[in-house]
């Protein structure tokens, strides 16, 4: 699809009164032609749109969702759905990129009425700084610790806590919750149907002992509606954005606003482990004090020692995200094979012992 560059500025317009488009470039990349239009212009790809207003140079990101088979984003209303839902809720969370607009695409390039819509953006702010995955690559490279790494810990567990202190009272949505996790196309059923068959390091017999003990925790987790609270939803490095020191903003809010802290707690932790299994086959080192130091502060500000014993299907959730070979194809196989012996014996782990992580691998 050619998007036309007269129908963002009118666009734009709606939202700014007046707007000149003066450069359009994928975000990070090099500028695009934008001479009548942008050509090769593809969904899933973020643009950083510059154009003038009433004066003023402004700056915007333009995100739609990439077309893709699987984990619950084959039609065209789920992604119109997962769009129009962050656009009403980025906002209410805070420290989150603010959203501008929602809106759509039509076949031709058009930005038209929603009967003839044919994908979703939206529009964002603009934010600065850098993903916090390029600390986590820099600790596995030189395995040491800054101060500073230390700090930034701190400071996204403290968020975490913050925001889980926001609690709400509906029923249906704890439910939802832990009945998506296991059963959604975006969490463990929908990504163990996105394993590929035949793999040497785990079976579909594998797969399904595994998705038969999820069923088994959701009806252990699912009556403790009392812990529904404000969620981020995917809580990862790659959708925290770190400028100086320990500021940040982050992406890319999902799957509800309303959850499970298990969520979210899980999301940024697996990573800490994840980084370490790669460098050196356990959890060691640099990212097992950071994984610890997370643990400590956030339970000790939220007092949440009841997390421990619902956080099992949620790790499931994350490591079958870390050790897909779709996700990550060139990871080394004894990493897969610890990440499935974590998933067993968390699920068969009554309360889950954050200090000795390595027993479950």
């Amino acid at each position: 699809m050619q998007l036309q560059i007269k129908a963002v500025e009118n666009y734009l317009k709606e939202l700014y009164g007046s707007a000149r488009v003066t450069g359009i470039s994928e975000l990070g990349g090099m500028p695009v032609e934008i001479e009548g239009g942008i050509k090769g212009f593809g969904y899933g790809k973020p643009y950083l749109i510059e154009f003038e207003a009433k004066g003023k140079t402004q700056s915007v990101v333009l995100s739609s969702m990439r077309v893709q088979k699987g984990f619950g984003h084959d039609h065209f209303s789920d992604r119109a759905a997962i769009l129009i839902w962050q656009n009403s809720v980025f906002n209410k969370l805070p420290g989150h990129v603010r959203s501008l607009d929602v809106g759509y695409f039509t076949h031709d390039g058009g930005i038209f009425s929603a009967g003839k819509a044919e994908e979703y953006f939206i529009l964002m702010e603009k934010i600065e700084g850098k993903e916090y995955f390029l600390d986590l690559e820099r600790i596995k490279k030189d395995g040491k610790l800054a101060a500073l790494d230390k700090e930034r810990t701190i400071a996204l567990s403290s968020y975490l806590a913050r925001i889980h202190a926001n609690k709400h009272d509906d029923r249906e949505l704890y439910l939802r919750k832990i009945r998506d996790t296991v059963g959604h196309g975006e969490c463990i059923m929908g990504l163990t149907d996105s394993y590929p068959d035949n793999l040497d390091f785990v079976s579909w017999d594998d797969l399904c002992g595994i998705e038969k003990k999820c069923v088994d925790w959701r009806y252990k987790i699912k009556g403790k509606t009392h812990r529904l609270c404000m969620t981020h939803g995917d809580f990862h490095p790659w959708n925290i954005m770190f400028r100086e020191g320990a500021d940040f903003t982050v992406l890319d809010r999902s799957r509800g606003e309303w959850g499970e802290a298990a969520d979210d707690v899980s999301s940024i932790t697996m990573n800490y482990l994840f980084y370490s299994l790669q460098k050196y086959g356990k959890l060691a080192g640099p990212f097992k004090e950071l994984y610890e130091l997370f643990f400590k502060n956030y339970l000790g500000k939220t007092g949440d020692d009841e997390l421990l014993s619902v956080i099992q299907p949620f790790y499931v959730f994350r490591s079958v995200v870390v050790a897909s070979p779709i996700w990550y194809p060139n990871l080394d196989p004894t990493v897969r094979a610890k990440l499935f012996n974590f998933i067993n014996n968390v699920l068969d782990s009554e309360e889950f012992n954050y200090q000795d992580v390595n027993s479950y691998l």
